[in-house]
C-alpha cells in the first residue's frame, strides 16, 4: 500500500476507520468531559448510523479497521515492545507493563482501545475512583486527528489532549512495523524539541499538490505550522500553505473541516460566518520554496487565495443562507463536515436538513445511505450526490463524516 494524498476529492482506492465498540460506552457524564465529549452517546444507535456509513465505503473502497491493524502488528515483538514502552511511559503506568505484555494478543488489543481495568491491589487502588489503569479511546473512531496523508508521507498527530495521545502511538506503531505500509512517517511526538506543537488532521485539508491548508486554534498551533513548514523547506519543495484562523470559543469549531471541506474540483463547503471573516480572523498565505519561506501575507479569505492559485471553488453554505441561527446550529452539528469518496460524490449527515437542501439546490441528488447501491453509481461521471447518513447519535461525538476516515490512498484530482 502506498500512501498517495494530493487532494481531498480524487477517487478514494483505500481508508482506515474503527467501529466504534465498548470504548464509546466505557464512559459516564462525570467523565464525558474529560473524554472530550458534551454528552454520553447510545451505542447501539450510533453503531447502527455508523454502519451506514461503512456499508458506503465498503461497496466503493479497500476499507481496513484500526482495531485489525493493532491486532496484527501486536503479533510482531519489537512492535509489542515499542508501543508498550511508550504507552506506560507517557501514561505513567510502567507497572502493568509486565501485565500488559503477558496477555493474548487480541486481549491486548481489546484493552489498550476498550481501557485497562485499574487493578485494586493496593490501598490507593482500593480508594480511587477511576475504573480503569489506562482510560477507553473514546474517540478512536475519529481516525482522522491522530495521523494524516500528506502527499506521500503519513504525518503522525501531536493531539492537544493527553486523553487521546494512545491514538497517535498506536498509529505511529502500525505505520511503523505493519508490512502493508511501505512510507515514511513523519512523528512530532517523541522528539523533546517538539514540546509545544500540537498537530491534528481535522485542521489539515490537501488541495493539490502544491497547496494545503491548516487550520490554528484550540488543537493546531502555530508552532505546527512551523513544523509542517520545515518538514517541506526540508524536502526542497514548493508549497502554498493556507493558514486560517479559527474561533477559541465553541467546540464546534475545534478544526478547519468543521468549517470548510471540499466537495468537487470546483464547490466547497463553508461555515460563512468563520470563513467570510464575521469572526474578524485572519488567513494567512505562506510561499515555502527551495529550501525557504519565500513570503508570509495575509490574504483575504480562503476562497480568494485559492482562486489566484487555479482552484475556483463556489461556496455552498451551511445551513443555507437564510438564517445565521440555523447556520449555527447545522455547524454544530458538523453541518460542514463533508467526505468525498470521489469528485462530487460526498458523505454527510441526514440531520442537517437546510445543509442537505442547500446541496440539493445546487446540483446535488440526495440518495440516503440505506439505498445506495455502487453498482449503479458512476464515480467518474460529473453527477453530483450527497449519500446521507443518519448521524443524529454520531454526530453528538463531536465529528462527522471527513472525521471518521483517515484516507491512505486517492487517484490524482486536478
Amino acid at each position: 500500500m502506498k500512501v498517495n494524498i494530493t487532494s481531498e476529492i480524487g477517487k478514494l482506492n483505500a481508508v482506515i476507520i474503527h467501529t466504534p465498540g465498548k470504548e464509546v460506552e466505557n464512559m459516564t457524564p462525570e467523565s464525558a468531559e474529560r473524554a472530550l465529549y458534551s454528552d454520553i452517546l447510545n451505542l447501539s444507535v450510533a453503531l447502527k448510523e455508523y454502519n451506514e456509513f461503512k456499508n458506503v465505503l465498503q461497496q466503493t473502497t479497500e476499507v481496513l479497521e484500526v482495531k485489525d491493524l493493532l491486532n496484527f502488528v501486536l503479533q510482531i515483538g519489537d512492535a509489542k515492545s515499542y508501543l508498550l514502552q511508550h504507552v506506560c511511559k507517557y501514561e505513567k503506568t510502567e507497572d502493568i507493563k509486565n501485565v500488559l505484555g503477558d496477555l493474548p494478543t487480541e486481549e491486548l488489543t481489546r484493552q489498550l482501545i476498550e481501557g485497562v481495568p485499574l487493578l485494586k491491589n493496593n490501598f490507593t487502588a482500593f480508594l480511587s475512583r477511576e475504573r480503569y489503569s489506562l482510560q477507553p479511546l473514546h474517540n478512536l473512531f475519529f481516525t482522522r486527528d491522530s495521523s494524516i496523508g500528506l502527499y506521500d508521507n503519513i504525518l503522525i498527530g501531536k493531539l492537544a489532549n493527553r486523553v487521546r495521545e494512545r491514538e497517535a502511538m498506536i498509529m505511529d506503531t502500525i505505520f511503523k512495523f505493519h508490512p502493508k505500509f511501505k512510507n515514511k512517517s513523519i512523528n512530532p511526538f517523541y522528539d523533546p524539541k517538539t514540546e509545544k506543537i500540537t498537530i491534528e488532521g481535522g485542521d489539515i485539508i490537501v488541495a493539490r499538490e502544491d497547496i494545503i491548508l491548516i487550520g490554528i486554534g484550540n488543537r493546531t498551533t502555530t508552532y505546527g505550522v512551523d513544523y509542517i513548514i520545515n518538514h517541506f523547506k526540508k524536502l526542497g519543495e514548493r508549497k502554498n500553505i493556507i493558514v486560517q484562523e479559527l474561533p477559541n470559543t465553541l467546540e464546534s469549531f475545534i478544526h478547519l473541516d468543521m468549517v470548510f471541506t471540499f466537495l468537487d474540483n470546483d464547490k466547497c463547503m463553508v461555515y460563512a460566518p468563520v470563513i467570510f471573516k464575521h469572526y474578524h480572523l485572519r488567513t494567512v498565505h505562506i510561499v515555502v520554496d527551495n529550501g525557504e519561506v519565500k513570503s508570509i501575507n495575509e490574504v483575504p479569505n480562503i476562497l480568494e487565495i485559492l482562486k489566484t492559485l487555479g482552484i475556483d471553488l463556489k461556496p455552498i453554505h451551511c445551513g443555507g443562507n437564510s438564517d445565521e441561527w440555523t447556520q449555527e446550529r447545522e455547524q454544530w452539528h458538523s453541518g460542514a463536515n463533508f467526505f468525498a469518496i470521489a469528485p462530487g460524490k460526498i458523505l454527510g449527515y441526514a440531520r442537517n436538513v437546510y445543509t442537505i437542501e442547500e446541496l440539493n439546490k445546487n446540483g446535488f441528488e440526495i440518495i440516503k445511505a440505506t439505498e445506495f447501491d455502487a453498482s449503479k453509481i458512476n464515480l467518474f461521471d460529473d453527477k453530483n450526490i450527497v449519500i446521507t447518513i443518519d448521524g443524529d447519535e454520531l454526530a453528538r461525538g463531536g465529528g462527522g463524516c471527513r472525521c471518521m476516515t483517515m484516507p491512505l490512498n486517492r487517484e490524482p484530482a486536478f
